[in-house]
């Protein structure tokens, strides 16, 4: 029996070069990362194992801190958590260390930096670490004890996991992205539906869709409850790697004769613009459906690590060009990273944004963990194109969350009720 990719990634980094879904390995790690909710509890591990070890950082270039969920600082306690960042990054000579102004979310910034190659194995104390599968790489989000030791060890004891194939065919419709093949897709199965496993998407869809919607769908592979979600390299993977002069990796495929424990497969072709109600990522409908509900929103959110790139912002500005959001609401957009930032400035895409009269916010995971920068009060409903739905996840215990692509949001930011552009 052939193997998955995810198999041979692992089996790759491990001493077993036998081991195959089910087997528990220890992996070296090539990268690992924390942010300033997650570093400081790893980093008090760190400093127990190097007191009682006497041993430093496994390599400072390997190790990679991005303060973004709570900055810029909206508090003395957030203060605090940075400054533990900051310290322990300046004291362990941290090479990849962001800090505000120079970086942006963690899973935007990453493979924008190149820290993240083709084969690699890393890990990160951030639940959503699994947006790098999309670059053919095994990434998945670990406890922050686990990262403190990392730092230490450059190891990480994990359980290979059984994979389910997804296969995608057919063709998308206009307005039809990364997100809403994600959201039917977790709708389809349940946010248990993948538990502990890996999902591999393919099929001709998937080969024919950007990198930005790559990440997207990786991104959201956990609300699946996936160990990663994983899509082996191709033409657009090195495309994408060569114009950014990055190194290429190691182009791990599945064999042919690979063992999965289900094969899914997903006709297109009739997928709408998909909408998560209230209160989880599975509670997915049609935005035919959704429209029939006049669901009026307070606010909407275009941002975050699942769909803060550049591309997002150009559907957004392109969507908002001469027209004004509605009223009485909150429009909050976050560029995922300082570059997508100037780029946007550049394309005058911020202009276009700022005259619709939308608010164009510094990078940051804010308002989507209910950080700042956009809390929601009691009853209100947002419309956000974030991974999260949960209850109280963005504000008040009795806000309303609704997960959407950026074309939905941005249309509905106009309308002032979930609609789509393509039920004009």
């Amino acid at each position: 029996m052939g193997s998955t990719i995810t198999e041979k990634i692992l089996r790759e980094h491990c001493k077993n070069k036998s081991a195959s879904a089910g087997d528990f390995i220890m992996v070296d790690i090539d990268k690992c990362m924390a942010n300033d909710i997650t570093a400081p509890i790893a980093i008090n591990v760190f400093n127990e194992i190097r007191s009682e070890k006497n041993v430093d950082v496994f390599d400072s270039k390997k190790i990679i801190l991005i303060p973004d969920h709570f900055t810029p600082n909206k508090d003395v306690a957030s203060a605090i958590q940075s400054k533990i960042l900051r310290e322990f990054a300046m004291r362990h000579n941290i090479v990849n260390y962001f800090e505000v102004g120079r970086g942006g979310i963690e899973h935007c910034l990453i493979p924008e930096k190149g820290l993240v190659s083709p084969g690699d194995v890393f890990i990160g104390a951030d639940s959503h670490t699994c947006t790098y599968g999309a670059l053919g790489a095994f990434a998945t989000g670990v406890g922050s004890t686990d990262l403190g030791v990392a730092m230490a060890s450059g190891k990480c004891w994990l359980k290979i996991p059984e994979s389910i194939k997804f296969i995608f065919s057919g063709k998308l419709g206009e307005w039809v992205s990364g997100k809403d093949l994600i959201l039917y897709t977790i709708g389809m199965i349940g946010v248990d539906g993948a538990s502990y496993k890996s999902m591999e998407l393919s099929g001709d869809v998937i080969s024919k869709l950007s990198m930005a919607n790559r990440f997207t769908i990786c991104n959201m592979a956990i609300e699946a409850g996936a160990k990663n979600g994983i899509i082996a390299p191709d033409k657009v993977t090195n495309s994408y790697l060569e114009s950014s002069g990055f190194a290429l990796g190691k182009n791990f495929q599945s064999d042919k004769n690979a063992e999965y424990i289900d094969i899914i497969e997903i006709e297109c072709d009739k997928i709408e613009s998909q909408v998560a109600l209230p209160h989880s990522p599975a509670n997915v409908k049609s935005i035919t459906e959704v429209s029939k509900m006049n669901i009026e929103v307070d606010q909407v959110v275009i941002g975050s690590c699942t769909n803060g790139r550049i591309e997002d912002l150009r559907i957004t500005a392109k969507i908002l060009k001469n027209k004004k959001i509605k009223p009485n609401l909150r429009c909050i957009i976050i560029p995922g990273t300082q570059e997508t930032y100037l780029k946007a400035i550049k394309e005058g895409l911020i202009e276009i944004l700022v005259k619709a009269g939308a608010i164009v916010s510094t990078p940051t995971c804010g308002p989507c963990l209910g950080g700042h920068m956009g809390i929601l009060g009691e009853g209100e409903r947002v419309i956000s194109t974030t991974n999260r739905n949960f209850k109280g996840r963005m504000g008040h215990i009795s806000s309303e969350i609704y997960l959407a692509s950026p074309a939905v949001a941005a249309f509905s930011a106009i309308k002032g009720y979930i609609t789509s552009p393509q039920l004009k």
